[in-house]
């Protein structure tokens, strides 16, 4: 393809565009990188706070971590970042990090180990949505006085008991593992909250950029760190703006008036592909699309009718029809990439096979609703099922609602079935296994909303002690080797029905280069970007 000359994504569009709150027209320098997508989540820039996927975008690209994915190699998995080395105790509970030394937080602060101990007992004591990511290793409020502790130049963290290494590095790349400028974050503390209403739209951070503004539901502007440790960025300024629809987002893009268009359907993406100076950049991502079902339901809660289920479902169908190109079949909870995850796909749609086992359960004339959510593709699964199903004698009513609607219902285990999305929350195989096949107190009392298995009221029938021990063994071959076990009994015994892994197709101007959405397992990172 010919590239086309890079042009300021900055413009006003006229009401046929739908598209308000640009600046007019201008050509743009190589040196900015304009980005349309949907950042309406964004509601905090506080990494103790945030835990959105625009949100994890901004973190990614001015925070620093103890560890951190280098983008040019995520295979490679985590390496260091503002620590350059770790021990780990004998009894594997305290991991020891030396910090790197020389590397200064945008106010031009040093990077210390007290920094690094501020971030993550704020994290802790602050309690906000992603607190657990770190509180499951035992850390409270009370004890990280003890557990979390720098000297001169290192850090320790001791956690309750004996983890695998990796899962506890793994989830500090996560975004509450950002390591914050205290000194900075204190000067602007208020009435004890450790700065965190000053952080909701400020940053503190050593990353390769930092935000100049975040103006909600319409744009954030990050400029460019000089003194990255790994180097300047090539780009000075990236801009990403909110922009909802994706005619509005193709539009922009072939007019030259963004970079990156994030948010694009398959009919947009196939109507420009082969299109002068755009390419079409294609990433595998984390997100699995599912049904669950209700094991409170008398029939459903039936080994034979899970079974059948699972092959009432039009895989191929879907995933070449209105999926075109965004969704690919994935059967498991592991997304594809992470550790442990395994590529066995042994259903498919066989309505015959469906009406024998419903047959050998004494089932027929079966009527069950489903909650889903009012996302297109979701409502769009929701149909298809509703063909598939009949064929066999079923009758799928769908309740279609907000998000907030339907997950309340599900999680108070009141719907018979529900098609939802899920994404990892630290890229570590225990972040699904610990919620698809995880439930140690099956009772209404234990209130677990937060796994899976628990809102299906399904007991697991042993993967919970499985799932128990694959998140202490520090062997790696090993670990991997009980995820994979742990993964087909799932597959046969779960009231799960994973269906598809996200694929994401980002239209972008063909001049810009080496960039990388994160894969399955982290955020877009900017720094390494061209045009």
């Amino acid at each position: 393809m010919k590239r086309i000359t890079n042009i300021l994504a900055s413009v006003v569009l006229g009401l046929s565009v739908g598209v308000t709150g640009l600046p007019a027209v201008a050509e743009t320098p190589p040196n900015m990188l304009v980005v349309a997508n949907r950042i309406d989540d964004i509601t905090t820039l506080d990494p103790a706070e945030s835990f959105e996927f625009a949100g994890a975008d901004v973190s990614r690209n001015v925070y620093g971590k103890l560890v951190n994915f280098d983008p040019m190699d995520l295979a490679a998995g985590y390496g260091p970042d503002l620590a350059e080395s770790w021990t780990v105790s004998e009894d594997g509970k305290t991991i020891t990090f030396t910090m790197r030394e020389g590397v200064n937080f945008h106010s031009g602060n040093p990077v210390t180990a007290q920094d690094a101990e501020f971030s993550l007992r704020r994290a802790v004591i602050l309690n906000k949505t992603p607190s657990f990511i770190l509180t499951q290793f035992g850390f409270t409020a009370e004890n990280v006085g003890e557990t979390i502790v720098a000297d001169g130049n290192t850090l320790s963290i001791t956690t309750d008991k004996r983890y695998a290494t990796s899962f506890v590095l793994n989830c500090l790349t996560a975004t509450i593992g950002g390591i914050v400028d205290m000194k900075t974050v204190m000067a602007n503390e208020t009435d004890g909250d450790m700065g965190n209403a000053w952080l909701k739209t400020n940053t503190a951070g050593s990353g390769a950029y930092k935000v100049d503004s975040w103006k909600p539901n319409e744009s954030v502007t990050l400029s460019a760190n000089p003194d990255f440790y790994l180097g300047a960025p090539s780009l000075e300024r990236v801009i990403v703006r909110h922009v909802q629809e994706s005619a509005s987002q193709r539009l922009l893009l072939e007019r030259g008036d963004i970079d990156l268009a994030r948010n694009l359907n398959p009919d947009d993406v196939k109507g420009m592909d082969g299109a002068e100076g755009i390419d079409i950049h294609t990433e595998l991502r984390g997100r699995l699309m599912y049904i669950s079902l209700n094991g409170k339901h008398p029939v459903l809660s039936k080994p034979e009718v899970k079974t059948a289920i699972k092959y009432l479902i039009d895989y191929e169908g879907m995933q070449n029809s209105f999926l075109d190109g965004q969704y690919t079949i994935h059967q498991n909870f592991l997304p594809a990439t992470y550790l442990g995850a395994i590529d066995d796909a042994p259903y498919a749609l066989n309505v015959e096979k469906a009406k024998e086992l419903l047959a050998s359960a004494g089932v027929e004339g079966l009527e069950i609703t489903a909650g889903v959510r009012e996302a297109q593709e979701r409502v769009e699964i929701g149909q298809s099922l509703q063909n598939t199903f009949a064929q066999a004698g079923i009758k799928l009513n769908l309740v279609v609602g907000t998000g907030k609607q339907t997950l309340s219902k599900y999680r108070a285990r009141e719907l018979d079935m529900y098609i939802g999305a899920w994404g990892p929350d630290y890229p570590d195989p225990h972040t699904n296994a610990g919620t698809f096949a995880y439930n140690p107190d099956n009772s209404d009392e234990a209130g677990a909303t937060g796994l899976l298995a628990w809102r299906n009221a399904w007991d697991t029938g042993g993967l919970t002690e499985k799932v128990d021990a694959a998140v202490v063994e520090g062997d790696r071959d090993k670990r991997r080797a009980m995820y994979e076990e742990i993964q087909r009994e799932f597959l046969k015994t779960a009231p799960f029905a994973v269906m598809f892994q996200k694929i994401e197709q980002n239209g972008k101007n063909a001049a810009v280069q080496n960039l990388n959405l994160g894969g399955a397992i982290t955020a877009i990172s900017y720094w390494p970007v061209t045009k």
